[in-house]
């Protein structure tokens, strides 16, 4: 699931053979004419990739789109070295091999006015290159999985929140990505709502890998296994959830998740 790259050390600038999924060295991201990411790297090399999970504490909400959209291959770095699943997303080659293998569900991206929640996940599956037959099949699979299959001709915008949130999760997880970016899904819920939608993650968090950029760090330990910190778009520490079996702080080890800044 994962490719051995060569890329370059961020500490000492030699070339070293890593095994990475996610890999950003020395990056920067403009983002709504300004700089949202400054000089963040980070490595992200579990072999285990399906058992992953990573939240990213972004105060300014810029940086949290900024980030996401970096790592779903939907923005090109103005510098710096970004491989996604052995891609890397500075060509255009990149990031379309990055949009196939990674789904985002963000709670910004607004959808076509009064599309159903089933027609909504379709044409993600359509976006992802699923042919007719297999695409029918994914589509009802996630929603029965999500329990959507309900609400599936209910217009996306007249649902509960937390059934819109799960029909962009839907939408996200349909093509089965190797990587889910989720960009705000569990931010200003209700309590018990938050709750819910983080149990269903967590399901899904078991077939793929997860990062999780958002505003609030109780609220991603809720799904995230590991929170580090963004300030003024830079990656400056970490934080280990109890469920964590990850350990940022060895920059070293190979075998567990590298950030720096």
């Amino acid at each position: 699931m994962t490719e051995t790259r060569a890329g370059g050390d961020v500490e000492s600038g030699h070339a070293v053979t890593v095994v990475a999924p996610v890999l950003c060295a020395g990056v920067g991201v403009r983002y709504q004419s300004d700089w949202a990411l400054r000089l963040a790297s980070f490595r992200l090399d579990r072999s285990d990739l399906g058992r992953t999970t990573l939240g990213v504490v972004a105060p300014r909400s810029v940086a949290s789109s900024a980030l996401a959209g970096l790592l779903a291959g939907r923005l090109r770095p103005a510098y710096g070295t970004v491989v996604i699943l052995g891609y890397d997303i500075g060509t255009a080659t990149g990031r379309a091999a990055v949009r196939l293998q990674v789904g985002l569900a963000s709670r910004t991206v607004r959808p076509m006015h009064g599309v159903r929640i089933r027609r909504f996940v379709d044409r993600a599956a359509r976006r992802s290159g699923q042919p007719g037959s297999d695409r029918h099949l994914l589509v009802a699979a996630i929603l029965d999985r999500l329990a959507l299959t309900p609400w599936a001709e209910v217009a996306l915008n007249a649902a509960p929140e937390l059934i819109e949130r799960k029909a962009r999760l839907a939408a996200a997880c349909v093509h089965q990505p190797k990587l889910l970016v989720l960009d705000g899904l569990l931010d200003h819920l209700p309590p018990l709502d938050r709750t819910v939608l983080a149990d269903v993650i967590r399901d899904v968090g078991r077939d793929t890998a997860v990062m999780a950029p958002g505003p609030d760090a109780d609220t991603l330990c809720l799904i995230c296994d590991q929170v580090v910190t963004m300030d003024n778009g830079i990656l400056i520490g970490s934080r280990c959830h109890t469920r964590g079996s990850i350990d940022a702080a060895n920059a070293h080890s190979g075998q567990h998740s590298r950030v720096q800044a």
